[in-house]
């Protein structure tokens, strides 16, 4: 833990006093805020989208803005509404209807987007896809739900397992020719100048799902979480306090939509807003990066650790050649934030970043550092008004402060998950009798109610008579002027013989050797503890993450084992 703590950035930030905020916050009051409440009538994509392109004042804002080295593509409020309207016809005509799956497996396009909001007008569930996924995981996510449809293009339908299409009745293409490899091909241009009704907004229930996303996390066997037209309301509150967003607001999260990051926090979160937002669709540069912050003016920026360490590789150089000066906050989600890379974010472009954490079962961001508290670096934050956090043994019962154990959540919260998809008993594992949601990471809570994560459940090592996370031991190994990046494992069989192996990653011209190796472990005995049983150091070009950032760990140890631990960049976080 570090004593630091930096000021508070901006004491007008919508969530006001953190303090307040949280002791007098009841979701009732925000279930006020939408429409529903009075007419009864639910539906996200109304709440999100409808319900400002009939407001004369916001129709003509722009809502989403997608661009691409030098394409621009922009769309209103009340384009949005007409567009995903006549995208929810073509559904139509293709016979799905509520609680149908279409899976999305695209590059990043505007295409996604209006797809996404025309299934939530129909209550279709949605399933959005990497496009990067490989022969094993298309076929894994196929299998698993049973979609009526795949919306794709020919050159990624190639990816696409004859063995497990049979069942998929409309592969829809954005773009032609059509390449005959399945039945019901047809293209999406073609579908959508037939379209004669139809797309009218179905009314649902607050528990009709609307998304399902597959997560393969840093554990176990992938799994396809399922939430619902519900988790607005999450998604609401969450941007407004822990992204800070406003009408004002332009907000670019630059995840993959394939990521649920990208999900909620480039869709329905900034439309609930009703603000602005912006999508890259080109690979990442630096340069991408800093131009995409400056021509779109945006204001908030929510990214990943990963992404800052990739720009701070770049230099300090090229961040001043462009103007930046709307950015208003920045957020991050992923791998904790390291204290370098917090700080040289703030001296490059002169705002604090925010730490956030959440997952794909929770729906929404649920502990935050919020604009208008002071920040301890290398915390995650305190809780989102509206969520209970603790930190609780294997029983759920509640530990003491500065005690490491199992993160917890108070249940319930409007975005928690319904369900993981035709697996309850694996939904049930995450709950306790006493009402807590186990989140299965390692944490600990300070006396001022700032949590700090310490690594996945499997990831705790034992030190003397101390249980300890990764992170902590990955901390100091940082610290090592060497050292740029830092994985720990366990080789240990048992715990009364522990066995600790670290893979480094290091600085721009240092070189791997024997002598530096015996160096790095003398450092972290010198800094953590004498005890510390780090036995062997191996030296990478990389380490394995998934696309959102987060270390892979178990890849390692399958590895250590010889065994397959799959493509990292295929795993969503």
């Amino acid at each position: 833990m570090i004593k630091a703590r930096i000021k508070a950035e901006n004491s007008k930030a919508n969530i006001g006093s953190y303090k307040e905020t949280y002791r007098s916050f009841s979701w009732d009051d925000i279930y006020k805020e939408f429409t529903w409440h009075e007419t009864g009538l639910v539906n996200i994509a109304y709440e999100a989208v409808d319900r400002w392109a009939e407001d004369p004042e916001k129709a003509d804002k722009e809502a989403l803005v997608f661009e691409k080295g030098s394409e621009r593509v922009a769309f209103t409020y009340s384009e949005l509404k007409e567009q995903s309207a006549v995208w929810a016809g073509l559904l139509c005509d293709k016979g799905f209807k509520q609680g149908d799956r279409l899976l999305i497996f695209l590059v990043p396009c505007p295409e996604i987007y209006l797809a996404i909001l025309a299934c939530a007008r129909l209550g279709v569930i949605f399933c959005p896809l990497y496009s990067s996924m490989g022969f094993d995981e298309l076929e894994d996510r196929i299998s698993n739900a049973d979609p009526l449809g795949i919306l794709t293009q020919p050159d990624l339908a190639e990816n696409l397992p004859t063995e497990v299409m049979g069942n998929v009745r409309h592969t829809l293409y954005t773009q032609g020719p059509l390449p005959g490899l399945f039945n019901g091909e047809d293209l999406v241009s073609d579908g959508l100048r037939q379209v004669r009704g139809g797309g009218d907004i179905k009314w649902l229930s607050l528990d009709s799902p609307l998304y399902l996303i597959h997560t393969s996390g840093s554990t176990g066997p992938p799994k396809g979480v399922l939430h619902c037209h519900g988790d607005m309301s999450s998604h609401l509150i969450s941007a407004r306090y822990a992204l800070d967003v406003t009408q004002d607001t332009v907000l670019w999260t630059d995840g993959n939509p394939a990521w649920i990051t990208g999900t909620v926090y480039s869709t329905f979160a900034p439309w609930l807003c009703c603000a602005t937002s912006v999508v890259q669709g080109a690979p990442f540069t630096a340069s991408n990066w800093y131009r995409t912050l400056e021509t779109s003016r945006v204001t908030v920026w929510y990214t990943t650790p990963m992404t800052v360490g990739k720009l701070m590789e770049a230099g300090e150089d090229l961040p001043t050649r462009y103007d930046c000066s709307n950015l208003k906050h920045i957020a991050t989600v992923g791998e904790a934030l390291v204290p370098e890379l917090f700080y040289w974010l703030k001296k490059n472009l002169k705002h604090s970043p925010h730490d956030t954490w959440w997952m794909s079962e929770s729906g929404s961001i649920c502990i935050s550092n919020f604009p208008s508290m002071d920040i301890k670096p290398g915390s995650m934050g305190r809780p989102l008004p509206g969520i209970e956090a603790d930190i609780v043994d294997e029983e759920g019962n509640r530990l003491p402060l500065l005690t490491m154990g199992q993160l917890a959540l108070k249940t319930p919260w409007p975005s928690l998950m319904k369900t993981i998809w035709r697996e309850d008993l694996r939904y049930q594992a995450y709950f306790t009798k006493t009402g807590w949601f186990l989140t299965g990471d390692m944490a600990l809570k300070d006396e001022q109610g700032y949590f700090y994560h310490q690594g996945r459940m499997d990831d705790l090592i034992k030190v003397g008579d101390k249980l300890l996370g990764p992170y902590e031991i990955e901390h100091i190994l940082c610290q090592h002027p060497s050292v740029l990046e830092a994985a720990v494992i366990s080789k240990s069989a048992e715990q009364s013989s522990p066995h600790l192996k670290a893979f480094i990653t290091l600085q721009r011209g240092n070189v791997p050797s024997s002598r530096m190796s015996q160096e790095i472990k003398a450092f972290v005995k010198a800094n953590l503890s004498p005890d510390t049983p780090l036995k062997e150091v191996e030296f990478c070009e990389r380490l394995p993450k998934t696309n959102a950032g987060k270390l892979l760990r178990r890849v390692l140890r399958a590895r250590e084992l010889g065994l397959p631990g799959g493509d990292p960049t295929l795993m969503k976080g």
